[in-house]
């Protein structure tokens, strides 16, 4: 079977710079084949977006009518236009998605995405992924028994319920499109994306698998068998064997018989100090000596790496979802099937471990001319650092 162009061959994206959640729709977008043209404010500042693959970029003056008329002349064109803002902003711009965009170009995909739902009482407030998370019940879940609950990064709210929930909704809209051959508003937000992650524990309250306080459940690091261990040389191992038979192979690697161990798995009042237990034997060896007991075992124990030791082995990140017949582009440096505007320098350089960022203005204009056929001083010009239509009237 001959591999073909990525799905998203020829879909055209203008995303407005923003922050994690959406750059990162943007770039899942890209790696399966959309051109994505970011939209940066002039005065252009230094960009410190590192989500950036494929992508290239535009400054465009929005506080000038021909900055935002260039923008206007641009929507007939593009496919999916990536809102990051908070609500109201692009209605304060004169770029509101139904009244004016969508009126423009009835096939445009808007994906809205905010941190709060946009009719709850914290839609008008700032707010970054913990407060997202806080108020939807996920972050309550983090965190060991009798202390705060612990923040996981920000990928929950901002990666997992932001930004690949908002992908999600696009090519859903896309999808929809085929059938009905209009776009629609796409609205995601962080409190209901990471929720919806949350699901299994929602609906597990009233069982045995998340009805404790967190830290003592089976799968948030109560379990004995489900958990993370250090080892002699300061590695940890991570354990999932919950099965049975899995937890027989983990015991066997440990050498260790059920009669050894003090305590019966099934029974919680002795999963603390089952856990202790593993905890002192785990301790006796290395993480390297570990991982060459269990590798090819079906114990459920394999090793924790670390970011940066994937990156000295070499690890290659690939994209999410391999599809057969129309894969997305490879994500390390080097791959040939990268666009051939990319491979002329624009829009990205880096792989997965690294990424050179996108400054502002970087390919956009290139871009412009295969979208458009406009060049700098015919149908645009800049003014303060910007982009703005040069003649609205002759176009």
């Amino acid at each position: 079977m001959t591999a073909q162009a990525p799905p998203l061959t020829g879909i055209r994206v203008l995303e407005f710079a923003g922050l994690a959640p959406g750059p990162f729709a943007g770039m899942l977008l890209a790696d399966y084949g959309a051109t994505v043209l970011r939209i940066d404010r002039a005065p252009t500042q230094p960009s410190s977006d590192q989500l950036t693959r494929r992508k290239s970029s535009i400054c465009v003056n929005l506080k000038s009518p021909a900055g935002i008329a260039l923008i206007k002349k641009l929507i007939p064109t593009v496919d999916v236009v990536i809102d990051p803002f908070r609500p109201g902003v692009l209605e304060k711009l004169g770029l509101g998605p139904e009244d004016v965009l969508m009126k423009m170009n009835s096939r445009l995909i808007v994906g809205r995405m905010t941190g709060f739902r946009r009719d709850g009482k914290y839609a008008m407030m700032a707010g970054h992924d913990i407060n997202y998370i806080a108020v939807s019940g996920v972050l309550s879940l983090f965190g060991r028994k009798g202390e705060k609950p612990y923040p996981p990064g920000n990928v929950v709210g901002d990666f997992a319920g932001g930004g690949a929930i908002c992908f999600i909704g696009i090519l859903l809209a896309l999808l929809a499109r085929e059938k009905s051959g209009f776009g629609q508003v796409v609205e995601a937000n962080m409190v209901d994306g990471s929720a919806a992650l949350a699901t299994m524990p929602r609906l597990g309250l009233k069982n045995q698998v998340w009805s404790g306080e967190r830290g003592t459940n089976m799968l948030d690091g109560g379990a004995p068998f489900y958990g993370t261990y250090e080892t002699r040389d300061g590695g940890y191992m991570a354990v999932g064997a919950i099965e049975p038979q899995f937890y027989a192979a983990l015991l066997k690697g440990l050498e260790l018989t059920p009669s050894d161990v003090p305590g019966d798995r099934d029974n919680k009042d002795d999963w603390p100090k089952l856990t202790e237990f593993l905890a002192s034997v785990f301790k006796k060896k290395t993480r390297d000596e570990w991982e060459a007991i269990f590798d090819g075992t079906d114990a459920c124990c394999t090793p924790v790496f670390t970011n940066q030791e994937l990156e000295k082995q070499g690890f290659d990140q690939r994209p999410a979802v391999t599809l057969k017949r129309t894969p997305a582009y490879a994500i390390h440096e080097g791959d040939d099937s990268r666009p051939a505007a990319v491979g002329q320098g624009i829009g990205w350089e880096g792989s997965g471990w690294s990424e050179a960022g996108l400054e502002p203005g970087a390919g956009g204009e290139e871009t412009l001319g295969r979208w458009m056929g406009w060049a700098r001083g015919r149908q645009y010009d800049v003014e303060n650092q910007g982009l703005v239509l040069k003649d609205t009237a002759k176009l």
